[in-house]
């Protein structure tokens, strides 16, 4: 009996470790909610500041990093103009860049801008930059002008 009563104790510490481990890495992940807010912020940073102040403070600043969250600018031919992530993405033209999956998905957040003007682009993959993985990504995106304004959700 008293060998079970271990074993259930070290299994109940097993479990505890594991949900405290998966509750770190849960607060690691930005929000939906916070998504869209750093949107909003960034919307509001490009009025108050103009864009190129706002894209060089967006590529190489720090105000606009948190965690996973990130802020990325496409003008509406899918030309980057700031990337959070990765710097050497800004100036190209990606409107043909898929995901491993084959979905376009720089062509989706170009037609969502067109369309609606601002909302979610769901399900596809790409290159979370704190787990340096794959992962199943969201991107919430505001148009402003000539342009589109994301931040994205990892899913993973």
């Amino acid at each position: 009996m008293k060998l079970f009563s271990i074993f259930k104790s070290m299994l109940n510490a097993a479990l505890l470790s594991l949900l405290v481990a998966g509750g770190a890495q849960a607060a690691n992940q930005g929000t939906g909610p916070e998504a869209e807010a750093m949107v909003k912020k960034a919307v509001a940073y490009i009025k108050a500041q103009g864009p190129e102040k706002a894209y060089d403070e967006f590529t190489n600043g720090k105000s606009f990093k948190d965690r996973d969250l990130y802020i990325v600018v496409y003008d509406l031919n899918g030309k980057n103009l700031a990337q959070g992530a990765n710097p050497k993405l800004v100036g190209k033209d990606l409107i043909g860049l898929k995901d491993p999956d084959g979905k376009p998905l720089i062509q989706m957040f170009v037609d969502l801008a067109k369309g609606k003007g601002k909302g979610w682009v769901e399900g596809y993959k790409f290159l979370n930059p704190v787990s340096q993985k794959i992962e199943g990504k969201a991107m919430y995106l505001e148009r402003v002008g000539d342009t589109l304004v994301g931040c994205g959700i990892y899913k993973n």
